[in-house]
């Protein structure tokens, strides 16, 4: 028996459900009353492990969790600088892109600005089982961790995708290990005297972060960085390849072809992933550059190698690196590996268990991001920032979180409606479901 009925339930108070939360705020104020967001951790934050403090987004201010939506929102970023007095120096720096950090605290300036939706902290989802009512799936039951259970017509999985970890590495000491999404606080754990010898695995932008800032977090190291590819490049960040971010371009990407698919992934791999910024790309330049006319030869880059086993050795990780030019192979002693390496493209475990609970053989959405059901249901759940194979690259990013979150509320608002439900109370029944975003 739940321990609480919500009519929606959203996993993760992250950008993607912060731009959910608000969409029910301005547009659905009855169903934001009966609305829940679940955080495991103690604060609001995003990319926590890597608030580098000079490290700056990739993508505009403009695309925030609300203003490609409803421009006049106070949830805006905009006002959000008018809010915390500093519009007037971030319009001085002349910038569209706002450092990494004052991101992440525009979202704990908006979960602090919420009135009607309510976001739990520090609590751990464990699993989430379906309710059935003589063979219809009418609701969802999900286990925290204090032990409570919420029961919910309507749940929206945004917890992010699980961290990419090489095989190899996996039976290594996990005390050596660190994946960027856990850099700074495991980082600053470590005493500052020693001469580290660090692993930098991956050739894309966090990589080179993690190489660059582990010089200044631990002086006396000694980084090398390690990649499949034949060397670093810049993120292809045309104006013509990022009009593929736009929202519009999602529907032309899910109507097209499988094999049409494929291809704009493939072409588009580039302006994500396996890049740097051209700001990171030439400052790290310069750091080797001058680590070579010092004569210290402390930096140094290994290219087209894979890491083909892994092992402990005493107090060190002993990496085997195959070089695929030649296939021959060497070893690289390191008293600490920093992952660089991303995110898994594989659906998250817990998206992979909820779809095993009701006997789906196949993860698939409808283009409104809600998951396909193959039985009875008045129930229904969405999947936020996964969803890239059928939705394009843009969607684990931040620039359709907006109109996203506007497809999400205006499907469960008609779902509502072709589902009445006499249990849900009278003020979230009365919501209309006006459009404000098109696609």
């Amino acid at each position: 028996m739940a321990n609480r009925d919500v009519e929606l339930l959203a996993v993760g108070a992250g950008p993607s459900n912060l731009a959910l939360a608000v969409a029910l705020e301005e547009l659905a104020p009855g169903l934001a009353r009966d609305s829940v967001l679940l955080e495991r951790d103690e604060e609001i934050s995003w990319q926590r492990g890597m608030l580098l403090p000079e490290a700056l987004s990739q993508v505009s201010f403009l695309k925030d969790l609300v203003t490609l939506r409803n421009p006049r929102s106070r949830f805006s970023f905009l006002n959000y600088l008018h809010d915390t007095n500093r519009l007037n120096e971030f319009v001085n720096m002349g910038s569209f892109v706002p450092y990494r950090v004052e991101l992440a605290d525009y979202l704990k300036w908006t979960a602090k600005s919420l009135s009607l939706v309510d976001i739990e902290r520090g609590r751990e989802c464990l699993d989430i089982t379906p309710v059935w009512t003589d063979d219809v799936l009418t609701g969802w039951e999900t286990r925290i961790a204090d032990g409570e259970t919420i029961r919910s017509r309507y749940l929206v999985v945004g917890a992010g995708r699980d961290a990419r970890i090489p095989d190899q590495l996996r039976t290594v000491d996990q005390d050596r290990v660190i994946h960027s999404t856990q850099y700074l606080p495991r980082i600053a754990k470590l005493r500052k005297d020693l001469p580290y010898r660090v692993a930098v695995i991956g050739a894309g932008q966090s990589a080179a972060e993690l190489f660059c800032s582990v010089q200044n977090d631990l002086p006396e190291c000694r980084p090398t960085m390690v990649m499949r590819s034949i060397g670093l490049n810049y993120y292809e960040s045309s104006k013509f390849n990022n009009e593929l971010f736009f929202p519009s371009h999602v529907d032309k990407f899910f109507d097209s072809l499988p094999d049409a698919r494929e291809q704009m992934l493939a072409e588009m791999h580039h302006t994500n992933y396996s890049g740097l910024a051209p700001g990171t790309m030439d400052s790290l330049y310069r750091s080797v550059y001058l680590d070579r006319l010092s004569g210290r030869s402390r930096l140094q880059m290994i290219t087209m190698s894979d890491i083909t086993d892994a092992r402990d050795d005493g107090d060190e990780v002993v990496l085997e690196l195959t070089d695929r030019r030649t296939g021959e192979t060497r070893e690289l002693r390191t008293d600490l590996v920093l992952l660089g390496t991303g995110f898994s493209p594989e659906m998250p475990r817990m998206v992979q268990e909820i779809a095993k609970s009701i006997g789906l053989s196949e993860i698939k959405v409808t283009r409104d991001y809600r998951l396909e059901i193959d039985q009875p249901a008045t129930a229904a759940v969405y999947l936020q920032g996964v969803n890239e194979a059928t939705h394009g690259i843009a969607d684990s990013l931040l620039s359709v979180l907006a109109p996203r979150a506007n497809d999400i509320l205006q499907d469960i608002l008609a779902h509502r409606g072709e589902h009445p439900d006499t249990s849900v109370p009278p003020q979230a029944t009365s919501d209309a479901a006006p459009i404000v975003a098109t696609r």
